[in-house]
């Protein structure tokens, strides 16, 4: 039986700085806007408690979406040990 290596795939140090000073500048600028803009405080309250709800709605979505990935992976990786060992076991010229 081969032995196979997966390869993990890792982000850089500067792909997870960047997409966490994109997400603090984003949430910024929502809360600059919200802050500043023209309105009662019961319309501001509003749309801080919509944003607030929208990013922790994006982040389950995120974990969601990544679990179904790591479970297929799982599968697939069981499905592919029973295949190789199916293969192993198996003797073409074995009499019936």
């Amino acid at each position: 039986m081969s032995e196979t290596t997966t390869v993990k795939q890792q982000n850089t140090a500067a792909y997870f700085g960047r997409a966490v000073a994109s997400f603090g500048i984003a949430m910024g600028a929502v809360t600059l806007g919200i802050y500043f803009l023209d309105a009662d405080v019961w319309v501001r309250a509003f749309l801080a408690i919509g944003v607030l709800y929208l990013v922790t709605s994006a982040f389950t979505l995120a974990k969601v979406i990544r679990d179904r990935q790591e479970a297929g992976q799982i599968i697939s990786r069981v499905d592919q040990a029973r295949l190789e060992k199916i293969l192993a076991e198996h003797d073409p010229f074995r009499k019936l």
